[in-house]
């Protein structure tokens, strides 16, 4: 039964040798096709500079991986000492290693190179988003202090209507030098308010230039057909975009703001006092020490919230860096595993065919082990055996033939010195005699 178990194998093995040549003729086929796919899509040159390069370089991956795995099928299952079959693992080890550096990161180019880069595309325009965004707030941040300085504008142009209607400051009527001091500082907080409205409008517009810049980054992404096009398009629109966030960062009015809340403070300047009599001139100064006072409050509070804003982390220039398909394949190989998978699958799918080898030798050495060694022949190789028993035979009663007739030849005198020793020592004799 373990002959015919042995014998079942041996024929399974000779049965299958075609169809193993074949599979790894296509194997490594398709991974030439697919290594000249990713290897066009990294080249640079001519068209009939980079088709030709493509084509030696994919024919050559072709042929060693046919190669190398034709050598492990045939060599490793004949192996059978312990130090050989660590040495061929590694071999196998080392050539699969090496057809991964130079084919299957190709394959997974030419497998998932599109989506890869398109995933790039959609990240970079995530991240200037992000930019734009932190932009824009940067810019808009000043806006927080607009009902502030309306508010201290508001109230010092009452306080001056109160005092030029009523005296309410001063007790008298009358537009003198509180009422111009007043005015004065209204004035200067309705300028500022001026100029964060101003610059409110200009952050709006160049807000509303980098939507429509990313508005058409996603749309290249997203858009059908090749992606190489979309790409050089979308780095078009990239720099657009950097100079609008540039430029937002340019349009923020806290500097202005700070400068304006010293010169509130260190700039003030106050009239003189213009009453008719002493106790009017002395109430004037009175007053006018009391705005001096608000406004060095006002100016301290402007003065923070300027700081505060400029404080504030400015938005990092951001360099687009342009992929090509088989580089983003590598950053981005977690999210194609998939590809990745199938990409090597395709060169090292060989190796699974040469370890069934492996097993099956490895079991008909181990059933014909058990075997007696009459078992182990079979009947055509013992009909050989007796032929070549039987040839041995009469090979040797010829040669015995020919050493009697050299024997008899050896009594007769001659000149020549036998080589066999039984006649030279009869020469000898003959000689001494």
């Amino acid at each position: 039964m373990a002959l015919g178990a042995s014998q079942r194998l041996n024929d399974g093995v000779a049965a299958v040798e075609t169809m193993t040549r074949f599979a790894l003729a296509v194997l490594a086929l398709a991974s030439g096709v697919y290594t000249y796919l990713g290897v066009r899509s990294i080249l640079d040159g001519s068209p009939t500079a980079v088709f030709f390069a493509a084509i030696i370089y994919s024919a050559s991956v072709s042929v060693g991986i046919y190669a190398f795995w034709s050598y492990m099928a045939r060599f490793y299952p004949h192996v059978t000492t312990h130090a050989g079959r660590v040495a061929m693992l590694g071999v196998m080890a080392l050539g699969a290693a090496m057809i991964i550096a130079m084919s299957s990161w190709l394959n997974a180019a030419a497998l998932a190179g599109s989506a890869a880069l398109e995933q790039h595309l959609a990240e970079t325009v995530e991240d200037y988003t992000a930019d734009l965004d932190q932009a824009h707030q940067n810019a808009l941040a000043a806006q927080s202090l607009l009902p502030d300085i309306q508010r201290a504008s508001e109230r010092f142009a009452q306080l001056a209507a109160s005092e030029r209607q009523s005296g309410a400051l001063t007790g008298t009527t009358g537009s003198g030098s509180v009422v111009q001091l007043l005015s004065q500082m209204s004035a200067q907080m309705k300028d500022l308010e001026n100029g964060i409205n101003a610059s409110r409008e200009q952050v709006a517009m160049l807000f509303n230039q980098g939507q429509e810049r990313l508005e058409t980054m996603r749309t290249l992404v997203s858009a059908p057909g090749a992606v190489t096009p979309r790409a050089d398009q979308f780095s078009s629109e990239v720099v657009a975009l950097t100079g609008v966030i540039t430029s937002l960062g340019q349009t923020s009015i806290a500097p202005s703001i700070r400068r304006a809340a010293d010169d509130l403070s260190l700039g003030f300047i106050a009239p003189v006092a213009d009453g008719g009599d002493a106790d009017l001139v002395t109430r004037q100064d009175q007053v006018m020490e009391t705005v001096r006072a608000s406004v060095a409050a006002q100016s301290k509070v402007l003065s923070d919230a300027a700081d505060e804003i400029l404080g504030r982390m400015p938005v990092a220039e951001r360099r687009f860096v342009p992929l090509s398909s088989a580089e983003a394949v590598l950053r981005y190989a977690a999210d194609f595993i998939p590809a990745w998978a199938g990409a090597i699958s395709i060169d090292l799918l060989p190796g699974v065919l040469v370890f069934i080898l492996a097993t099956v030798h490895g079991a008909i050495r181990r059933q014909e082990e058990k075997l007696p060694f009459a078992e182990r022949i079979t009947a055509a190789e013992l009909l050989q055996a007796l032929e070549v028993q039987r040839a041995v035979m009469a090979n040797g009663g010829q040669n015995g033939e020919a050493g009697d007739s050299v024997e008899m030849e050896g009594d007769e005198p001659n000149n020549i010195t036998s080589l066999d020793p039984r006649v030279r020592v009869k020469d000898r004799s003959h000689e001494d005699r």
